[in-house]
């Protein structure tokens, strides 16, 4: 079940100079129409995740509202706006803002995408895919070591929902994650929702596509909820839309995916149509009860290695 809030793991960074780990716990994203709701009575939760470029700014009420939730609560930065996957350098300034950010707050964990949003100076409004090659990989590789040397810290990189392959790609995606894991020592985010987004979408067994990810690598887990729509042929397309509750496949996939890496940090991810904070509370102690209950299952041995 979900424990009272507290900033043990705050203090923990501050002790040893760099901030925790998350806490292998639940938690959900801090949204506006929630902040008074959870400043006034402090939901259990094990962390709280925000998007690096909504606090791209110098100050006022989002930076008011996070530093009195960072007092109490373990966080997690997520960007969108690197655009890793992208063949062009990096944005500088951008990545000086997010260096800012992180310095700033001080999260126990910081990710982006396996993706790319900008080109020619323009940046687009979404997240998109990339073929899975060994030129991919040459840019991906050299992006992140580049972001994990300017910030000073490891960074998690997620997994994408696709909605199309390409015929350059050479590898499959769980290879191409696992050997730019293997290559830059980042860290993976593992979204269970775009996990079985892509592999409903392209036909591939989720299960074998989990197993073939460099599952130790895994620092927090993100469950959504999808949309469902038909392609041109009339078969189904998911939709990662963030926009409806964790799906019953989504949470079975979840529980698959525990066991292969036991419990790990788990947010609930909501960015449209967000409901009344009691929803996401209720998801996040459904998680909270996986996450213990992989636990208990563990053996001794190896519950001291998670």
């Amino acid at each position: 079940m979900l424990q009272p809030p507290g900033n043990t793991a705050c203090r923990a960074g501050a002790s040893s100079g760099a901030p925790a780990a998350l806490p292998n716990r639940a938690g959900i994203g801090l949204k506006p129409e929630h902040l008074r709701e959870i400043l006034a009575q402090p939901p259990a939760l094990g962390f709280f995740e925000v998007h690096a470029e909504n606090y791209m700014v110098a100050g006022g009420p989002a930076h008011h509202y996070l530093e009195r939730v960072r007092e109490r609560y373990p966080l997690s930065v997520h960007g969108v706006g690197l655009s890793i996957g992208g063949r062009e350098p990096l944005d500088e300034a951008h990545l000086d803002r997010l260096a800012r950010v992180l310095e700033r707050y001080q999260p126990q964990s910081f990710s982006e995408h396996l993706a790319w949003s900008s080109h020619g100076g323009n940046f687009l409004n979404d997240l998109l895919p990339l073929p899975y090659n060994a030129l991919s990989l040459g840019h991906v590789c050299a992006h992140i070591d580049h972001v994990q040397e300017r910030l000073g810290r490891r960074m998690l990189l997620e997994n994408p929902a696709t909605y199309v392959e390409f015929a350059a790609s050479s590898m499959a995606e769980n290879e191409f994650i696992h050997e730019v894991v293997r290559r830059t020592g980042c860290g993976l985010l593992l979204d269970v929702n775009n996990v079985h987004v892509t592999c409903v979408n392209h036909g591939i067994n989720a299960h074998e596509y989990l197993a073939g990810l460099p599952l130790q690598a895994v620092g927090e887990i993100h469950l959504a909820g999808f949309a469902e729509e038909l392609d041109s042929r009339g078969a189904p397309l998911l939709i990662d839309s963030h926009g409806a509750p964790v799906a019953p496949d989504v949470w079975a996939l979840y529980e698959f995916a525990l066991g292969l890496t036991g419990p790990r940090p788990t947010l609930i991810e909501r960015d449209n149509d967000i409901p009344a904070l009691t929803v996401l509370l209720a998801e996040a102690s459904q998680a909270q009860t996986m996450l213990e209950r992989t636990a208990a299952a563990m053996p001794a041995r190896r519950r001291e290695l998670v």
